[in-house]
Formats: C-alpha cells, sequence, structure tokens
C-alpha cells in the first residue's frame, strides 16, 4: 500500500456510519424524481428534493428533450469557446436574460462551475470579496480560487457587512473594486438575504453585488423571476447567478450580468472555456421549463401554500425551524449522531429528508432539510410531519406531547 493509500485509509468516518446503519449518503431511487419516490422496491416521500415546481417529469419538458436529442444528438463535444455552442444554447441563454432582468446570460455546465469560473476570473490581487459565511460551498471555493483578498461576514449581519466593508475601503485603492456575495435563498437555513440592506451598504461603499440565487428562481418573485425581483432591485445588482437543477428541473447553470462583464468572462472564466457545453437535452429542457413556469403560475402559489401549510405544522409541533421563509425548511437537531439517526429512521418509516451538518452547518447547527414542492398534497404532509413527529419523540429530538 502507498503513501497515499495509506493516508486514506485512516478516513473511516464512512465506514464507521455504515456499520452504526446511520449512513445517509448515496442513497439509491429507483424512480424519477417526484413526491413519492421508489427505494429498495419500496414507496417512499420525498421532502428532500430542490424540484421546488415538481416539473422533472413533466411530459413537456420530456418532449422538448427528446426532440432535442433527434435534431442535435447527445452531446456537443466541446467546450462553448470553441466548437460546443448550439444555437439552442444562444437561445436559452437570450430567455435567461429577458426572465431575470439582465442584459446578456451566459450558460454554464453546473451552477457550481459558474461559481468558480465567475468567483475565480472576475477579480484581481488588489480587490475584495465580501462573503456570507453561510454562502453555499460553491462560493466558497470560488473565492479561494481568487487572487483577491475574501472577508466573510456574519450570516444576513449587516452590521458585520459594513464593519468588512469599512474594513477594505482602508486597504481599496481608488479603481479596486469590492464585490458583495450572497446567496438569494440559502440553501441549509431557508432564510432570504437582506438584499435592500446590501444594496445600501453597497453604494455607500462604492461595492458591487452578486446574488446566487439557485434557491430563488422559480421560488421568488414576480413568476419566479427570483430574489432580486422580489425585492425590485434587479437593477441594484451586477451579477444574477442560477441553477437548473432546481426548479428548472435538468442540469447546468448561468450567469446574468451586463454586456461589459459577460464580454470578461466569456473570454476569462476558465469553468466555461475548459467544460464541455450542457448537452442539447438539458438546454432544450430547460426552455421548456421557462415557458411552464409562466404558463402555470398557479404551481407557485401552490408552493408557497404548500410552505406555509408545513411551517405552521411544524412550528405548533415544537420544531425549531431557524428563520426559514421559504420551502426549504430546516429542522435543528443539533447533534450529530441523532440528525443521523433521524434521517434513518425516518426513511425507514417511508419519509426522505436530508441531513445537514459540518461543513455545510456549524457542529452545533447540526438539521434535517425539510424540502417543499409545489406537486405535494397536503395529506403527503401530514404523513410525513406525523411521522417525523413520532420518530423525533422516540429519539427525544422533539419533547411536546402531541396535539
Amino acid at each position: 500500500m502507498n503513501l497515499l493509500q495509506q493516508k486514506m485509509k485512516r478516513y473511516t468516518a464512512p465506514q464507521e456510519a455504515k456499520a452504526a446503519g446511520v449512513y445517509p449518503y448515496f442513497r439509491v431511487i429507483e424512480s424519477d424524481q417526484d413526491t413519492v419516490v421508489t427505494m429498495n422496491g419500496k414507496k417512499v416521500l420525498m421532502f428532500g428534493s430542490n424540484s421546488y415546481l415538481g416539473i422533472t417529469n413533466h411530459p413537456k419538458l420530456k418532449e422538448a428533450a427528446k426532440r432535442a436529442i433527434d435534431k442535435y444528438g447527445s452531446g456537443c463535444a466541446g467546450s462553448r469557446f470553441l466548437n460546443g455552442t448550439l444555437d439552442l444554447h444562444i437561445e436559452l441563454e437570450d430567455k435567461l436574460a429577458k426572465f431575470v432582468g439582465k442584459d446578456e446570460a451566459i450558460v454554464f455546465s453546473t451552477g457550481m462551475q459558474v461559481n468558480l469560473g465567475v468567483l475565480s476570473s472576475l477579480l484581481g490581487r488588489k480587490d475584495f470579496i465580501m462573503s456570507d459565511e453561510a454562502n453555499h460551498a460553491s462560493i466558497v471555493d470560488g473565492t479561494r480560487l481568487s487572487f483577491a483578498t475574501t472577508r466573510k461576514y456574519k450570516h444576513n449581519n449587516m452590521e458585520s457587512l459594513d464593519t468588512v466593508l469599512q474594513r477594505a475601503g482602508k486597504e481599496r485603492g481608488p479603481e479596486d473594486v469590492a464585490l458583495i456575495v450572497t446567496d438569494g435563498v440559502f440553501s441549509m437555513e431557508g432564510d432570504v438575504c437582506n438584499l435592500p440592506e446590501i444594496v445600501r451598504l453597497a453604494k455607500q461603499h462604492n461595492a458591487n453585488i452578486m446574488v446566487d440565487d439557485a434557491h430563488g428562481l422559480g421560488v421568488m418573485g414576480e413568476l419566479g423571476k427570483g430574489t432580486c425581483n422580489h425585492f425590485g432591485l434587479t437593477d441594484e445588482v451586477d451579477l444574477i447567478m442560477g441553477t437548473f437543477s432546481k426548479s428548472l428541473a435538468t442540469i447546468g447553470g448561468f450567469i446574468a450580468t451586463s454586456f461589459e462583464i459577460a464580454n470578461w468572462l466569456k473570454h476569462n472564466a476558465r469553468s466555461l472555456i475548459f467544460s464541455a457545453s450542457i448537452a442539447p437535452a438539458n438546454a432544450a429542457a430547460v426552455i421548456a421549463a421557462l415557458e411552464l413556469i409562466q404558463q402555470e403560475p398557479e404551481r407557485i402559489e401552490q408552493l408557497w401554500a404548500n410552505t406555509r401549510y408545513a411551517k405552521q405544522q411544524l412550528d405548533d409541533l415544537g420544531f425549531e425551524t431557524g428563520h426559514s421563509t421559504t420551502p426549504i425548511i430546516p429542522i435543528y437537531v443539533r447533534d450529530l449522531n441523532k440528525t443521523f439517526l433521524l434521517t434513518r429512521q425516518l426513511q425507514d418509516a417511508g419519509v426522505f429528508v436530508n441531513p445537514v451538518i459540518t461543513p455545510a452547518v456549524a457542529p452545533e447547527d447540526t438539521l434535517i432539510r425539510f424540502s417543499l414542492m409545489a406537486t405535494h398534497t397536503f395529506a403527503q404532509i401530514d404523513e410525513a410531519i406525523e411521522k417525523l413527529a413520532k420518530v423525533a419523540r422516540r429519539l427525544e429530538i422533539l419533547t411536546g406531547q402531541e396535539v
């Protein structure tokens, strides 16, 4: 066994969790991504999906993907920069730019690649990035690749943001850029960024703003146009990032911005230039999803009805759900072992949820992520929460009596 293998052999946490029967990752699903999925031949209620609008298996998306395969084949065999740009990609970028209200959009192969490419290429050694400490891992990794100086501020704490901006202001030259980067909807906590105050501070300190709206698109704003639209501040935000793997029901990502910034990114973002472009079927599916969202606004209305219904029940039962105001509802457990046990026992009871542990959250903030879809019925929500409460009482996570 060589040195690298010996070093890796000392990493035994997954094996220990498997031996204890609580390993919660790489669980195999044998069906489509819907409110009910099949696992090990059994039906399980899905409350761990990012498919907020419930359209991953919608006939219009599947038909659009099939047509694209018939016309373009299964892939592009190259990057957007060279031979991998289709007219379909251009059509999608035009529709995305109009949807979120920006001059231009650029499609990347994944949302992760967007944040890696944008943040690593946009800023130089004398520039600054101000990043919310609860931002998604893709933002964290993008800032690590950047030559800019990164300063974290406390989660959604505007006093903390003001402080780091003031400190950076003392070090910045007249042409040095400060970019505030924040999730629109925070993927684990389910709360929304304080965009109005971020905009005010950005103006005060001559800073720019980038919003990662992966979990806001299709959920927030008019017709699901996102967090910036929700606050009426689209014009005040310089870059809006989004993914296709949540409400838009496939895979890929994009950045929407001004013509000038887009021109730079097209020729400098390495994760765009050196990654193969998304497959024709994916691009066609996103176009169909954008059309469907605008044709069926009742999906978003139902998503919010489901969110309010579930949140009220969870709060009434005494679960700690933090500051969530979105279809992402964190249920804090604050114990690593119990978080894994709750996840495992819920699956055994027929309910799928996601455990969230460090580094996604602080060690003392472990939780399960209870996610709503527009296609959930109230009966499914009732069943899931009833089982959740039963298991939580058994594990002494929930101590109150039944109501």
